[in-house]
């Protein structure tokens, strides 16, 4: 069971409490996700299990794909549709031209500051933690990507939206921020993960389902094993021999016949097929173990 499990993650449950059911169905306390969801969020939540969780380092430049509703006409103070109204609300009926153009502006590279509520650290604690005791919250913008922003549908004050981002991008800060350029408020009424780096949706089981492979003692047919993991780093064979040195941590060695492009990492796969290391190259064709499963 070393590898990952992508839930479907039901909206109420925060990520942690899906991590908590996970450990209980496999068994097992290490279990680590790849990106938290907000509470009211569903859809893709990766979760590595095992030995696996040593590979979370080379996941955090993932970028997430959502589709979810902004709600024009006010805003609210958590920046979704779990907070309290912030201003007086108002008719905001869109049109589609209208939509497009205020949020075109939250496309390409651009400064963005995190919702108050949310898990950004300051000195050491969560933002949400500081905002529920109403300690007042200063957050510094960060640099994000929107690689797309796509408007679905338009219906009254709902423009349903498409967006691919870059790690770290808050969908709520935009909408709140595209109702702030408006002058109306918005929120973000609704928001469905999708993707997030190479899991998508079709992967993604609902915990129903996997409570009930899990009575069946049948779970690992969820799981993705590691060697499945990280496709863009390139594979290589190793032998009886040559796994027991990179145990012990020491650099080996690949064929120096197999081109490889310029690529830094390896995976060390064993002749059972499971992921024995990620590797980092040292010398030419001589890798270092950088993470031993």
């Amino acid at each position: 069971m070393n590898g990952v499990i992508v839930v479907d993650k039901p909206a109420g449950w925060t990520s942690h409490d899906v991590v908590n059911r996970i450990r209980r169905l496999a068994d097992t306390k290490k279990v680590g996700h790849l990106g938290t969801l907000d509470p009211m969020a569903t859809g893709v939540l990766p979760l590595l299990l095992n030995r696996a969780t040593r590979l979370a380092q080379f996941f955090t430049a993932n970028e997430k794909t959502y589709e979810g509703t902004i709600r024009f006409g006010f805003a609210t103070d958590t920046y979704d549709a779990e907070g309290e109204a912030a201003g007086e609300k108002t008719e905001a009926a869109m049109s589609r031209e209208e939509a497009e153009r205020v949020l075109a502006r939250f496309r390409g590279t651009f400064e963005q500051v995190p919702p108050p509520v949310s898990a950004k650290k300051i000195q050491g604690r969560p933002a949400y933690e500081l905002a529920r005791k109403n300690i007042e919250v200063e957050l510094k913008p960060v640099t994000v990507t929107v690689h797309e922003l796509t408007v679905l549908a338009v219906e009254g004050c709902d423009v349903k939206v498409r967006v691919r981002t870059s790690a770290g991008t808050y969908v709520r800060s935009i909408a709140h921020d595209a109702g702030l350029a408006l002058g109306c408020g918005a929120h973000l009424a609704a928001l469905r993960r999708v993707m997030s780096g190479a899991f998508h949706i079709g992967q993604a089981r609902t915990l129903e389902e996997l409570g009930a492979l899990a009575g069946e003692g049948a779970l690992e047919k969820a799981l993705i094993p590691a060697s499945e993991l990280l496709p863009e780093i390139p594979c290589e064979l190793v032998d009886q021999l040559t796994e027991s040195q990179i145990r012990q941590g020491r650099d080996f060695r690949v064929s120096p016949f197999r081109d490889r492009g310029n690529a830094r990492l390896v995976k060390a796969i064993n002749a059972n097929g499971e992921l024995v290391a990620v590797g980092v190259a040292k010398l030419p064709n001589v890798y270092h173990p950088e993470v031993v499963l």
